[in-house]
C-alpha cells in the first residue's frame, strides 16, 4: 500500500475531487481525517471508508477558522497519533468579470481558496515537524497558472496566490523535511462545474480549450494527489503538478 501508516487530513473532503482523495487514500493504507463544512456528506464518506475496511473520522472544518483547522489537527493527532499530509482541497468557484466583481465577492473567495490554504499550512506545521516532516498538497487550478475569459478574477487571483504560497511553504521547510506541491487541475466532473455542464453551450465552449476533448474525473486527479502523499515524490517539493487535459498545453 502506497500510504502504509501515514495519517492525512483533507479539506473540502465530502464530496467531489475531496471525497475521491479520501477513498482513495484509505484504500492505500492511510488514515484519513475527513475536515468539511458538509457534516452529512462527509459522516457519508467516513462510512464508505469504514465500510470497505479503511479508518476515517470526520471533523467540522470551515476553512477560514484557524481554530476549526488547530481542533482538526488535534483530531488527527488524538485519533491516529500524528499528522504525515495535509490536501488542501477545499474552494469554491465563480465567472464574471472584473468590473462586475464586488468586494465582498472578492473577499469571500480569497478567505476560503487563499486564506483557507494559508490556515491549513500554518496549522499542520507543528504537527509535521513532531512527525519527522510531511508532505502538503494544495489543489489550485489550470487557472492558477493562465488567465481565461470565462472566470472570475478572484478565482484565478486565488488560485495563483495558492501557487506561490507553496512554493513559499517548499522553500521555508525543505530542511525539515516538510515538501510542498500545487496540484493544477483543469475542468473535472464535480458540483463546482456542475452548473456549466448541464448548459450544452458552455459544456461545448470549456470542452472546446481541453485538446483530450473532455472533462476529467475526480480520480483522474486523485491519483496525482497520491503521488504527491507518498514518498514516490520524496524528491518533489515546490512544484506544479499540471491535470489538466492539455488546457495549459496551447
Amino acid at each position: 500500500m502506497r500510504l502504509a501508516g501515514k495519517v492525512a487530513l483533507i479539506s473540502g473532503a465530502a464530496r467531489g475531487m475531496g471525497a475521491a482523495e479520501a477513498l482513495m487514500f484509505a484504500r492505500e493504507g492511510a488514515q484519513v481525517v475527513i475536515g468539511d463544512v458538509l457534516e452529512a456528506e462527509g459522516r457519508g464518506v467516513e462510512a464508505d471508508i469504514k465500510a470497505k475496511g479503511g479508518e476515517a473520522v470526520f471533523t467540522r472544518l470551515d476553512v477560514t477558522s484557524e481554530s476549526d483547522w488547530q481542533k482538526a489537527v488535534g483530531v488527527a493527532q488524538s485519533r491516529f497519533g500524528k499528522l504525515n499530509v495535509l490536501v488542501n482541497n477545499a474552494g469554491i468557484g465563480g465567472g464574471g468579470r472584473i468590473e462586475d466583481t464586488t468586494v465582498e465577492d472578492w473577499d469571500r473567495m480569497m478567505d476560503i481558496n487563499a486564506k483557507g490554504v494559508f490556515l491549513g499550512t500554518k496549522s499542520v506545521i507543528p504537527a509535521m515537524r513532531r512527525a519527522g516532516g510531511g508532505s502538503i498538497i494544495n489543489i489550485s487550478s489550470q487557472l492558477g497558472l493562465v488567465g481565461t475569459d470565462n472566470s472570475s478574477p478572484q478565482y484565478q487571483a486565488s488560485k495563483g496566490a495558492v501557487r506561490l504560497l507553496t512554493k513559499a511553504t517548499a522553500v521555508q521547510y525543505a530542511r525539515e523535511g516538510i515538501r510542498a506541491n500545487s496540484v493544477h487541475p483543469g475542468p473535472i466532473v464535480t458540483a463546482m462545474t456542475e452548473r456549466r455542464r448541464a448548459d450544452p453551450a458552455q459544456r461545448q465552449l470549456m470542452v472546446s480549450r481541453i485538446p483530450l476533448g473532455r472533462y476529467g474525473e475526480p480520480d483522474e486527479v486523485a491519483y496525482g494527489v497520491l503521488y504527491l502523499a507518498s514518498d514516490e515524490s520524496a524528491f518533489m517539493t515546490g512544484s506544479e503538478l499540471v491535470i489538466d487535459g492539455g488546457w495549459t498545453a496551447q
